[in-house]
């Protein structure tokens, strides 16, 4: 009997459940894969990726990093950063460059730790917790509430809207309405900012100036500074969040790796990028194809719209040496979870330490945790991938038995 040719189906929450046996038969028998269900084209292999991220002229992002929004063709307001190509990204870019320089991201880490440590501390005694909802959400949730001024008293509420926004139902695809950034979540605080100035992301944004693409000199209009805002606010609450979850049971299941990092925290920062490598939250970054172009003998048609599987790239035999088995020794080099060229994470330094320090904290307050597998729920979407839920039991260390004097 013959094998069924290799099917991949972003939707489909079967194969979400365990997607890396399909990516290696594509990059084996479709590198260049079409999915005919849903017309869409799938790049797999580590170099047909890194060259399509670089080729933003080709494959584009002015309509969008997500399938369902390319293929609704809905039209993107202008400063979303990720829906944009040069010039109109480089400009808009640069306006928040300053607010993720390396000098100032470091400068939160006290911040971040101290957020860490109460989240953690109300947790101590436990036996049992979800680590999504519990820590690895309200970890990125604080951060960037403080990077964009929001009070502390609304930031999950202003989470909890980001969120629904992106949920998907099972075997779904997302509603566009809801994947294009909602500026009206942040109306009152970007008009009370602009009364009470302070030192974040709304009052620098209100003050900024910059030459536009019509060479005009000018401040930001209120509609593209909570267009900017609302970009800020997904991308950097969802995917952090996702990170410690991969973290939490990776790290459950791989148990002897975690004793290492306990005792020496100076391996921190290499499991986290193995983990990002293993498995990226952002496991596909889609584009719209601008002309023909041809991939291994295949042509691709001017006006398509296709997926790149930084996740399958990560595992790419290629690539990697034994891609399969995660590693926090493995040496790593020319990562792509955080993108390449023109749209390279801007908060990639920002997630790093935020995600370093949660660990780091976790460790020190729960040295060992358990994790069932039955108990887990995994929240797939076209585009990321993580955990809903993610119980964790601590066990109990057994107290000393007590002698009795006769």
């Amino acid at each position: 009997m013959g094998t069924a040719p290799v099917y991949w189906d972003p939707w489909d929450r079967d194969i979400a459940a365990d997607p890396y046996p399909v990516y290696r038969r594509l990059r084996a028998e479709a590198p260049v894969y079409y999915n005919d269900k849903h017309d869409f084209y799938a790049l797999s292999r580590h170099d047909d990726i890194d060259q399509a991220l670089l080729d933003w002229q080709t494959f584009s992002s002015s309509r969008g990093p997500i399938l369902e929004i390319i293929k609704a063709g809905v039209e993107i307001p202008p400063g979303t950063l990720l829906m944009e190509d040069p010039p109109a990204h480089d400009i808009h870019r640069s306006l928040l460059v300053r607010v993720f320089t390396p000098r100032r991201v470091l400068s939160l880490e006290p911040q971040i730790r101290q957020m860490c440590v109460r989240s953690l501390e109300r947790l101590a005694g436990l036996d049992h917790f979800d680590l999504m909802t519990e820590f690895a959400n309200e970890v990125p949730m604080r951060v960037i509430g403080m990077l964009l001024g929001i009070p502390e008293t609304d930031q999950q509420a202003v989470r909890d809207r980001a969120d629904a926004d992106l949920r998907t139902e099972p075997g779904q695809q997302m509603q566009v309405d809801r994947a294009i950034p909602h500026t009206d979540h942040f109306a009152e605080y970007i008009d009370w900012r602009a009364e009470h100035p302070s030192d974040d992301l709304m009052t620098e944004l209100l003050h900024a100036e910059f030459e536009d693409t019509q060479g005009i000199r000018r401040t930001l209009t209120r509609e593209e500074i909570l267009t900017y805002i609302s970009v800020v606010a997904g991308a950097g609450n969802e995917t952090t969040a996702r990170l410690i979850g991969w973290l939490g049971s990776l790290l459950a299941r791989f148990p002897e790796q975690r004793a290492e990092l306990v005792a020496d925290p100076r391996l921190i920062p290499n499991a986290i990028e193995e983990t990002l490598r293993f498995e990226p939250t952002g496991h596909s970054i889609a584009r719209y194809v601008t002309t023909d172009v041809e991939i291994r003998g295949t042509t691709i048609p001017s006006g398509s719209a296709i997926t790149l599987l930084v996740a399958s790239a990560n595992r790419d035999e290629a690539r990697w040496s034994e891609p399969d088995r995660f590693d926090i020794h493995r040496k790593m080099t020319n990562l792509r979870t955080f993108g390449f060229g023109t749209h390279f994470c801007l908060g990639a330094a920002l997630a790093r330490l935020e995600t370093r320090i949660a660990l780091e904290e976790l460790l020190t307050h729960f040295p060992t945790w358990e994790v069932d597998p039955t108990t887990l729920t995994l929240s797939p979407t076209s585009t990321v991938r993580g955990w809903e839920s993610l119980p964790f039991t601590i066990p109990r260390i057994p107290s000393a038995p007590t002698t009795v004097a006769s």
